[in-house]
């Protein structure tokens, strides 16, 4: 009997160092790492110790032969890796290292384990987000460096989108959250709640008072379709709705309506998946989860019934990971299906490799959709995947009525009361930080912020809006290893002001 890794795989890669068979790939010295969609198991070599399932922060490891009936296609999954020729995984990591995959990030060499704390006295550190980037950051300052750290956050609760981002009903997901929060109470930490740097504290007050600067801010906007309509009564983007269901106080209780019977999604990433999941499963399952209050009770009012995935890409090329694509396909009294409104959809689906996205809707029911005739009322929810197509203008007067796009069978109206835009998130400028305006983000090398002497910068505002969970461990590696050489080179600039200075400064501007 082997193991296997599930749906919830963060790619935290706590497995990989535990596994006394080094049977887990890719691991963090690979060049595939982190452009997988999951970890996975060789079973040939896996030895049942159990010892990457007790390791794993969000609960994603189980024995094979446990596995229910749903999620026994994730063992294939894991042996299929291994099973791939050599050839193969050339394309593949061809495909993924030169810039155009969505997860690439060209990192460096690492050079944190070449510098002791020895080398370099005590050091005050602070960062701003409290999220997986930031507290990845964090560890590895506290367990391998002397340095005092000061966690600081806008919001009234730490987690960044641990607490925020996460879907309600993925609580294994959330579960990392335990392990950084053992870093909140941690003797060199300081945490300040509510408090805006930029806002109630600008960065040279903050900069005056530390060695050091980590910005973890992630990319707190959504990109926009570019098209008419899209500011309508009933347009939002899914960041919104999601920030709506797991209670984010920037968003108001009243900002969702799900009083019509059909939603578009525009986008066919996990956020897409995860949003269309949440509006037709069952308000029930949701009860002793984290969801806010009032998005529950607006859920079991729901008149939803379909949901349309609209994607500008094909089956085979779609954001979406394998994981989340075949949890859709076991909810409880929720169909799956296909538009097959272009031939080449179902062509893909059928010559698809079988690792291949694609591949997993092969048994997925087939239908060529008439958008003129409503949801069935009286019938079970659906989710309909439609590819290859394009939103060219939601249509109404004062509110959304329908969806005008683009495709294989021509031009077409979808009616719809929602639409909720889920093409990704981009980062917004930071007070005092050069901005690239292009890309979203913060010029940098390594980590080091472009001509801000003691400034860093880590996560999705560094890199981009690319890579789960576990990205962020690789990430923080490298910008605390930047940090800790400049601080051997005496390259930090002294602080000004000392330690209780600053917290006396931010207990009177918090918000919290």
């Amino acid at each position: 009997m082997a193991f296997a890794i599930t749906q919830t795989c963060c790619n935290d890669a706590t497995c990989v160092s535990v596994c006394p068979v080094n049977c887990i790939r890719p691991t963090p010295e690979e060049q595939a790492f982190g452009s997988t969609e999951m970890l996975h198991i060789d079973p040939e070599t896996c030895i049942d110790c159990g010892a990457c399932a007790d390791a794993c922060p969000v609960d994603a490891v189980f024995p094979v032969d446990s596995l229910p009936a749903g999620q026994q296609e994730y063992a294939a999954m894991n042996a299929a890796y291994f099973e791939r020729t050599e050839a193969e995984g050339e394309a593949e990591a061809q495909d993924t290292g030169d810039g155009s995959g969505p997860n690439f990030h060209p990192w460096g060499e690492p050079v944190f384990d070449r510098v002791l704390p020895s080398d370099f006295g005590p050091l005050r550190v602070a960062i701003v987000g409290t999220g997986p980037a930031g507290m990845y950051a964090a560890q590895d300052l506290l367990l391998h460096t002397r340095a005092e750290v000061t966690l600081i956050d806008r919001l009234p609760t730490a987690g960044g989108l641990i607490r925020y981002g996460v879907a309600p009903d993925h609580p294994a997901t959330k579960k990392i959250g335990d392990t950084f929060a053992r870093f909140l109470t941690h003797p060199r930490v300081r945490l300040h709640l509510g408090l805006d740097v930029g806002r109630d504290i600008t960065p040279e007050e903050l900069a005056a008072h530390h060695d050091a600067v980590v910005y973890a801010v992630g990319a707190a906007a959504d990109r926009r379709l570019g098209i008419p309509g899209e500011d309508r009564v009933g347009s939002l983007s899914a960041t919104d709705f999601v920030a709506w269901y797991n209670g984010h106080p920037d968003v108001a209780p009243d900002a969702v309506d799900l009083s019509t019977e059909r939603v578009v999604v525009v986008g066919n990433g996990n956020v897409a998946l995860d949003v269309a999941r949440l509006l037709v499963s069952d308000p029930e399952t949701l009860t002793g989860t984290e969801i806010a209050r009032y998005a529950l009770a607006e859920l079991r009012r729901s008149k939803v019934r379909e949901v349309v995935l609209l994607g500008r890409r094909g089956p085979d090329d779609a954001a979406y990971t394998r994981p989340e694509l075949l949890a859709l396909k076991h909810l409880p009294e929720v169909d799956l299906v296909v538009d097959d409104h272009d031939p080449r959809v179902g062509a893909v689906v059928d010559g698809s490799r079988p690792n291949g996205k694609a591949a997993v809707l092969r048994d997925v029911a087939r239908e060529a959709v008439d958008w003129s005739v409503p949801p069935d009322a009286s019938g079970r929810r659906r989710i309909v995947l439609r590819f290859l197509s394009t939103p060219l203008e939601l249509c109404g007067d004062a509110d959304l009525r329908a969806v005008r796009a683009t495709g294989g069978d021509g031009e077409l109206l979808i009616p719809a009361g929602l639409a909720l835009r889920a093409i990704g998130y981009r980062g917004v400028p930071q007070t005092g930080l050069p901005y690239d305006e292009a890309t979203g983000t913060v010029p940098h090398e390594r980590g080091r912020v472009t001509g801000t002497a003691g400034a860093y910068v880590v996560g999705w505002i560094k890199r981009g809006p690319s890579g789960g969970i576990g990205a962020n461990r690789v990430c923080a590696a490298e910008t605390v290893g930047t940090l800790l050489a400049d601080a051997v080179a005496g390259a930090l600039p002294a602080p000004t002001a000392g330690t209780k200075r600053f917290h006396r400064l931010a207990r009177r501007r918090s918000h919290r």
